[in-house]
């Protein structure tokens, strides 16, 4: 179980996050909506621990995880893809990914520097591990020693997952996994993520503006606007909501 309770965060005047309370339930996923603006970003910067609240706490489980760096964040299992791609350009696919894998590593820097021994051992065995596991798995075989500026958009953003799921994530932040993408891209994505899921057991939390994914794949909805949040429960009733109507889907929805 991620949790948050009473979660409050401000840049000088502007109240980003007004007493965001939320619950992401064990291997299933969780959606946040809500129109620009909202804090939904900045709730997902709360709790992989780029921005530390005001007040209120993050939890992860019975663990009180607020006050913990990034790293030790991801140590514990959270791992997070990005609104905007966030990958190392002048590297491979594979290497990429094998950078989300860095907490599962257990070579000191010394070492690595020698590559020799340990080092070349536990990086072998890291390649392989990847290359059945998140390679295959997000079928992208074909193109895993290709440079990602060579790559497709959805490519691209397929690789971002890749490089979050070596980390062996217990809890997964989409942020936008499918912006930019067509139809058939989106169609892809899904299916990788309630691949995840249903495989791994995965809990994820979801950050997404298309409402047709968000409504096929999601057993649980949060509504933002505003900084606060203003609907909680499963997509049916939330979509059906009258605040959520006329704050984000639109007296047409």
């Amino acid at each position: 179980m991620l949790s948050g309770d009473d979660i409050h965060l401000s840049f000088g005047g502007v109240k980003a996050l007004q007493g965001v309370s939320f619950e992401a339930a064990p291997g299933v996923i969780t959606a946040v909506i809500g129109p620009n603006g909202a804090g939904k970003t900045t709730l997902f910067n709360a709790i992989s621990g780029f921005y530390k609240p005001d007040r209120g706490n993050v939890r992860l489980g019975d663990q009180d995880i607020t006050a913990l760096r990034p790293d030790r964040r991801a140590s514990l299992g959270i791992a997070r893809t990005f609104q905007n791609i966030a990958l190392f350009h002048g590297m491979s696919v594979i290497d990429n990914i094998k950078l989300g894998a860095h907490t599962r590593l257990k070579t000191g820097v010394f070492e690595a520097l020698r590559y020799h021994g340990r080092a070349q051992t536990e990086e072998l065995e890291l390649r392989a591990d990847l290359e059945r596991r998140v390679i295959e798995f997000l079928e992208i075989d074909h193109i895993r020693h290709a440079p990602v500026t060579a790559l497709p958009y959805g490519l691209q953003k397929r690789v971002e997952l890749g490089r979050a799921l070596a980390m062996r994530p217990r809890i997964l932040l989409l942020d936008e996994p499918v912006a930019g993408m067509n139809r058939e891209e989106t169609e892809d994505m899904a299916r990788f993520i309630l691949d995840v899921q249903e495989e791994f057991g995965t809990t994820i939390l979801l950050v997404e503006h298309d409402m047709h994914l968000v409504m096929d794949i999601s057993a649980h909805v949060v509504v933002l606007n505003f900084g606060r949040q203003i609907a909680s429960g499963p997509p049916r009733a939330v979509r059906d909501d009258p605040m959520v109507i006329e704050a984000y889907l639109g007296t047409e929805a």
